[in-house]
């Protein structure tokens, strides 16, 4: 018997394909521009399949010093701040999971008191550069390993694991360390899996820390990187990589996108990876 398809379900179905195309037409468009020459941007702006191929744009970023040395820092950003985010997290929220530990509400209170307000920008930066982290990787890596969303998520997640399976590891002389390990973190891959891709992605896509803290192009993240090439002029950039001798034979368009697709890609491959949990 063949399921009957009503008007709403065919209105829910139209609806989702107009957002899913909404979403998609950027991305799909920046692709397809950075993929072309500059002659087929100006017939076509708003392709989707680019007629006139072109691959300078590409071999200028993986040329150039700047670009291909800020994608290194922000490789290493993103790892260690996810890194010593999760290990903050995790120590942190296992503490606060258990029942009986003293003064709990006093510390979710401080917690919860440090999403809602904060010191501000110019005390950040004051803090910052009285610990002598102007211009130092510690800047981008230290102020976001801990965040009170991922503590209370990775504790209400510790909260859901059956007591019984701690109790029978206490009984066999298990220590806390040794329960967190061997018990607690096994059974907890989806959190850990989840807390990772949202501190990589944040920081990832953060520029505003770079910008404020480092002054070296040299440490330049790549996020920093793309918005001078979007928002600066190109001159400028390029004679700080020491190259402007094919300003003029690469459009700064195709520049444009393809450094844009060049940062977008290495992120968007980690969802599939990450998407079963």
């Amino acid at each position: 018997m063949k399921k009957k398809i009503d008007f709403f379900d065919i209105v829910n179905y139209v609806f989702l394909v107009i957002i899913a195309v909404i979403m998609l037409y950027p991305f799909v468009n920046a692709i397809a521009i950075s993929f072309s020459t500059y002659d087929g941007y100006l017939k076509n702006p708003f392709m989707v399949i680019t007629t006139e191929w072109s691959l300078e744009g590409f071999k200028y970023v993986f040329k150039n010093g700047l670009i291909m040395r800020s994608y290194g820092n922000t490789v290493f950003v993103v790892v260690s701040a996810t890194l010593l985010g999760l290990f903050f997290t995790i120590i942190m929220a296992y503490p606060l999971s258990k029942r009986n530990l003293r003064g709990k509400k006093v510390f979710m209170y401080l917690l919860i008191f440090t999403m809602m307000f904060n010191g501000g920008l110019i005390p950040n930066f004051y803090l910052i550069k009285s610990l002598g982290w102007l211009d130092k990787y510690w800047a981008l890596i230290i102020p976001g390993a801990l965040g009170a969303y991922n503590v209370i998520l990775m504790k209400s997640f510790f909260e859901g694991i059956p007591s019984s399976l701690v109790e029978a590891a206490k009984i066999d002389g298990a220590s806390d360390i040794t329960v967190l390990v061997k018990i607690m973190l096994p059974l907890s891959t989806p959190i850990i899996a989840t807390i990772a891709l949202f501190i990589a992605v944040g920081q990832w896509n953060n520029f505003f820390n770079a910008l404020i803290y480092m002054r070296s192009p040299q440490k330049w993240t790549l996020q920093l990187v793309l918005r001078e090439i979007l928002m600066s002029a190109q001159t400028q950039l390029l004679s700080v990589a020491g190259d402007t001798a094919n300003l003029n034979t690469i459009p700064p368009e195709t520049l444009r996108y393809a450094t844009l697709v060049v940062s977008v890609v290495p992120i968007m491959c980690v969802y599939p990876f990450l998407q079963k949990y």
